[in-house]
């Protein structure tokens, strides 16, 4: 079973060099198994290279996300649950689930973050 292909980790690493990630949040170590990988290896088969390209990957995707989405979802996630503890305070039980609704809380977070004074 291949999880990753080497094609799609080659492109990963296209992406992160190319938004100036690939040195600012992998060690020597990690870019150097990537780069071997990318290079020497077809098919990714070992379960213990696979978990190294694994978490190397999930920094780089991490790193590779929008400021912008990051700086919305953490300012939305605060209002969406004061608001949530607002409407169950209110009687309406199935609030509680809002402060986990990802839509609602990036929703609250854009319009917040975009909301500049006059």
């Amino acid at each position: 079973m291949q999880f990753m292909s080497v094609s799609w980790l080659a492109s990963l690493r296209r992406d992160a060099l190319r938004r100036r990630v690939w040195f600012h949040v992998l060690s020597k170590v990690e870019r150097s198994v990537v780069e071997l990988t990318v290079r020497y290896v077809d098919q990714i088969r070992s379960l213990k290279l696979s978990l190294a390209i694994g978490r190397v990957v999930c920094k780089i995707l991490e790193a590779l996300r929008n400021r912008f989405l990051k700086r919305v979802e953490c300012v939305g996630y605060g209002i969406a649950e004061k608001i949530s503890k607002i409407a169950v305070g209110w009687g309406y039980v199935e609030a509680s689930s809002w402060k986990h609704d990802l839509s609602f809380i990036r929703f609250l977070g854009v319009n917040t973050v975009n909301d500049i004074p006059v």
